[in-house]
């Protein structure tokens, strides 16, 4: 999106110090930036007010500072995490009204995805990169946006109650969709129904024009009906917006029919797991709200292809599968991507190396819950980095799995601290 400099300074209360140049966007990370960017300098465990230099040299147009200006073109604010916010608002009240906000414990990035492509069909669309979902991840997505846009999508996550709150001040969406409520993040939330009250405040922001997405089948999400002004349209077994005749092909690809208030329509889904039918169906929920037609929503779905390490299938050098799904992990998410390396054909081993899930209050209880369940599914259990699964961790998984046959299929997941992507790609690249 091109703004004036001096328009962003007015925006967030900053001087504008060089010439009013027009910036193309934005970033907060000096490697990944792009000619004409803003540079947005954060303060956190390191300064990035040390790389604006950087920034410059690379062809940033310009940067938000809280320092002294050292060339080109500054905004000098007090704060520049709260300028970046000041900023993310200019930009919204530049775009239309089709703004959907994803949130809710689990599911919200594959939700965005599948939303993003199901959208593009009918306006040009900007999504959240990767899981841009904070306070610094949306206003760039904002900021983002290029000229143009027609519908945004944007990925809320949040750490406690008022985060979301503020996403919403920021974005201003009109649709709002909240995928689940779980024992996600307890350790910042402090309970479920704290998760619950944080993840209601996207469909407390709604205006009454608006639309609320919920998922049908989980009562707490449900329960938000009554927290907004907005239309409600559910999605789910006893949703409006519902699947039937659910299948999965050997690659975990499922398939069904979706049933809406706008009529029917067959979808084959390219992301995996027979959990993202659910997640297609939030998706399918919005677009509709958006004015998209069936069949559209329908193709677009069928087009939507995954962000990285979530649910990636591929074979290995020696023919055994690999699932990375090593982007996050909780306990929803876990079981998920374990029933998933159940079903996956063959009669070959079933590994499944599993690292840490974190910001969790009974962390014990629920590392256990996992452990058992893999138990029951016929899984062989390799921990690494936590002795909470109950076997000792694996310094070494890939040399612990030993030789892999054809028939063989091991899974990989964490939390996203862990970092265990690099294990599946010594599983891809291992020739035994």
């Amino acid at each position: 999106m091109r703004l004036r400099a001096a328009a962003l300074a007015l925006a967030c209360g900053g001087a504008l110090s060089g010439p009013d140049v027009e910036v193309d966007g934005a970033t907060n990370d000096s490697r990944s930036l792009r000619p004409g960017q803003l540079f947005v300098p954060l303060v956190a465990e390191r300064d990035g007010h040390g790389f604006v230099t950087a920034a410059l040299a690379t062809g940033a147009a310009a940067y938000l500072t809280a320092r002294p200006p050292v060339g080109g073109t500054a905004i000098v604010v007090d704060d520049t995490g709260a300028a970046l916010l000041a900023c993310g608002r200019l930009a919204r009240s530049t775009l239309p009204e089709r703004v959907v906000g994803v949130t809710g414990s689990v599911g919200k990035t594959s939700v965005k995805d599948l939303l993003a492509a199901a959208l593009a069909t009918m306006w040009a669309t900007a999504a959240s990169e990767r899981s841009f979902n904070n306070e610094i991840g949306v206003p760039l997505t904002l900021l983002g946006a290029p000229d143009g846009t027609e519908a945004v999508v944007l990925e809320m996550g949040a750490r406690g109650v008022g985060h979301i709150r503020l996403l919403c001040e920021v974005g201003r969406p009109t649709v709002g969709v909240v995928t689940s409520v779980a024992a996600v993040h307890t350790e910042l939330f402090g309970s479920i129904d704290e998760v619950a009250l944080g993840k209601g405040e996207l469909v407390e922001a709604l205006p009454s024009s608006g639309t609320a997405v919920l998922n049908a089948d989980d009562e707490r999400v449900a329960a938000m009906a009554a927290r907004t002004a907005a239309r409600v349209l559910l999605f789910g077994g006893r949703g409006e917006v519902r699947a039937e005749a659910v299948a999965c092909d050997d690659g975990l690809r499922p398939s069904f029919r979706l049933c809406t208030p706008w009529g029917d329509a067959q979808v084959r889904l390219e992301v995996r797991g027979a959990h993202q039918v659910g997640n297609a169906l939030a998706a399918a929920a919005a677009a509709l709200a958006c004015g998209v037609a069936l069949p559209a929503v329908a193709e677009g779905l069928g087009a939507a292809v995954p962000s990285p390490l979530r649910m990636d299938l591929q074979r290995s050098r020696s023919g055994a599968l690999v699932l990375n799904d090593a982007y996050n992990a909780n306990p929803t998410s876990m079981a998920a991507a374990l029933q998933a390396l159940a079903a996956l054909p063959g009669t070959g081993r079933r590994v499944a190396i599993l690292g840490p899930m974190t910001e969790l209050v009974e962390p014990a209880a629920a590392h256990a819950e996992v452990a058992a369940l893999a138990v029951s599914l016929g899984i062989e259990l390799i921990p690494t980095g936590t002795k909470l699964y109950g076997p000792e961790p694996a310094d070494d998984p890939v040399a612990t799995i030993g030789p892999l046959d054809p028939d063989d299929a091991v899974l990989v997941k964490a939390s996203r601290a862990a970092r265990l992507e690099h294990l599946a790609e010594a599983l891809l690249a291992g020739s035994t």
